[in-house]
């Protein structure tokens, strides 16, 4: 068996089911469909599921399945020939921008009529046209309804609840320098409320929270687990814990921010024919209306299909039209590890401190709460520094290159040692040891 192709119950199934039609029809004399080879991270849920809609609409051609994560499809696609492949479905944009930069695709050969191609202030296609956006995924809260009733919690519904004290100790919140997907979730809110007031409110809800690492899925872990009653965390991991009964649902704030998947026919298809037909349907109303499923649970970014899907389907373009998702991802993304790195040293590196001061500052009189909160929720860095493109390269670049690093070390010493001066001034003030 080839090593690339992951085995599965539903291969044998079709095999058996084409023996059976062969045996009983004259179409076994009939031409052989034709492969188009997809490379994809999706698990068999979601594969399965638009491989059977896929053969039934496109009979002449048959799907034949490369399973890659992101950081494995580079090494596939730079292959002579590009490993066979015809299509690249997954959700990595930087491995798409890359792979775009090293001509490793050709331009997308179908309509995106009916695609807006991007969900309030990000943009989810390709804007040269050599990707599109098959789905997104939404960032938002984990909530477990009855943690929330054991504890006698509020519901909550967007950013500012989770700065109330009610929900101290009750958070989880991924740390942005361990967590991949964290820094966007940090840069909504400075993003949505300006840089200012977005920092003061994260102060406010780091002092509330438990800082996780592990990977994505810890977030859901500790909600459907009852160790937390709300978690900061993206949709699909949410929909998977449920999925696997978890008892947790998922809210989406009115300023969130999106993580799309890309799909793109490569450069050297063998089947262009096949691979169009394949992005087509894909990006159909009937290949989209697959995405919402209950196994998968995805957000299509089609918005006529939103009028056909259950009560409840959260639809972003609905809400970016009533002045949601201001989030521009494109911005986000250069600015995202020196927006990381100086929330580690604002709230994570002197968590506990944190969690002292805005305790005491909840139990402070009106003058003392005029003269401390300033000092607690001040940025740690302007706004131009985090979109600055050489401190931006250097947090990219640190790992790699000296003189990156010893610029990137030296920013956070900076703002390490601004944060530290404002806390002691703001614990002689509320008399903290």
């Amino acid at each position: 068996m080839d090593s690339l192709h992951k085995p599965s119950r539903r291969a044998f199934v079709r095999a058996a089911g084409a023996l059976a039609a062969a045996g009983a029809s004259s179409r076994l004399w009939a031409a052989p469909a034709k492969d188009v080879v997809v490379l994809t991270a999706y698990p068999d849920a979601v594969v399965s599921r638009f491989e059977a809609a896929f053969e039934k609409a496109w009979p002449q051609y048959r799907l034949r399945i490369v399973w890659r994560m992101p950081h494995d499809a580079l090494p596939t696609l730079r292959q002579a020939g590009q490993g066979g492949v015809d299509v690249y479905w997954s959700a990595s944009p930087k491995t798409y921008a890359q792979l775009k930069d090293e001509h490793a695709f050709r331009k997308l050969p179908v309509s995106l009529e009916g695609l807006p191609g991007r969900v309030g202030g990000s943009v989810i296609n390709d804007p040269d046209g050599f990707y599109a956006a098959s789905e997104v995924a939404g960032y938002g809260f984990a909530v477990n309804p009855a943690y929330l009733h054991r504890h006698q919690l509020p519901p909550v519904a967007d950013w500012s609840d989770l700065a109330d004290p009610v929900y101290a100790g009750h958070l989880a919140v991924p740390d942005p320098v361990e967590v991949g997907f964290a820094p966007v979730l940090v840069d909504i809110p400075l993003q949505a409320y300006g840089w200012d007031i977005g920092w003061a409110l994260w102060s406010a809800i780091a002092a509330n929270a438990a800082f996780t690492g592990r990977g994505g899925t810890f977030v859901s872990d500790e909600i459907g687990g009852g160790r937390k009653g709300i978690g900061l965390s993206i949709d699909f991991f949410v929909a998977s814990a449920v999925a696997n009964g978890a008892p947790v649902e998922f809210i989406y704030p009115r300023q969130g921010g999106v993580n799309p998947a890309h799909i793109a026919v490569t450069a050297g298809s063998p089947n262009p024919e096949g691979a169009k037909a394949f992005v087509d349907f894909v990006l159909s109303d009937a290949g989209q209306k697959i995405l919402a499923h209950p196994d998968i649970r995805k957000l299509p970014v089609r918005p006529s299909v939103y009028a056909g899907l259950p009560a409840g389907y959260h639809d972003p373009f609905a809400t970016a039209a009533r002045g949601g998702y201001l989030y521009d991802n494109a911005r986000g993304r250069g600015r995202a590890a020196p927006v990381a790195a100086a929330f580690g040293q604002a709230f994570v590196r002197p968590h506990a401190r944190l969690v002292e001061l805005w305790a005491r500052l909840h139990a402070a009189d009106g003058a003392t709460w005029n003269s401390v909160w300033p000092l607690l929720t001040a940025p740690p860095l302007k706004e131009s520094e985090a979109d600055d493109p050489a401190i931006q390269r250097a947090f990219f670049a640190r790992r790699d290159d000296p003189a990156a690093e010893a610029l990137a070390a030296g920013l956070e010493q900076t703002w390490a040692s601004r944060v530290d001066a404002r806390y002691a001034k703001a614990a002689s003030l509320l008399g903290v040891a």
